[in-house]
């Protein structure tokens, strides 16, 4: 098993550093779940599909990310609090390049 350090502040701006496997082809929204740090309802309401920008968080690290597609963006042009470091959590795999990702849970909206 392949993990990787990311660190993630939940909606309590209580700082996690967690391990996230990179080879059960998850993203950032399953792992947030997986670790409940967010309560349950809260993320990923959709389930995964980048319909509700329920797991929006903001990107603080300089870790390269995949490119935003065109759903991402609209749903982030519909959502409450976006910042210039917005992405979606369900948009964002979890990759062995991404060690060291850190990111704040947007607050729910």
């Amino acid at each position: 098993m392949s993990d990787i350090k990311v660190t993630i502040i939940d909606r309590d701006n209580v700082e996690h550093t967690i391990d996230a496997p990179t080879d059960m082809a998850m993203n950032l929204m399953e792992v947030v779940r997986s670790y409940e740090l967010a309560p349950e309802g809260t993320i990923g309401v959709c389930g995964g599909m980048a319909m509700c920008a329920s797991c929006q968080c903001y990107v603080l690290s300089d870790t390269e990310l995949p490119e935003m597609q065109d759903d991402e963006e609209a749903m982030l042009a519909e959502a409450f609090y976006v910042e210039d470091n917005s992405r979606l959590g369900c948009q964002i795999p979890i990759l062995p390049e991404m060690e060291g990702l850190k990111v704040k849970l947007a607050p729910e909206s």
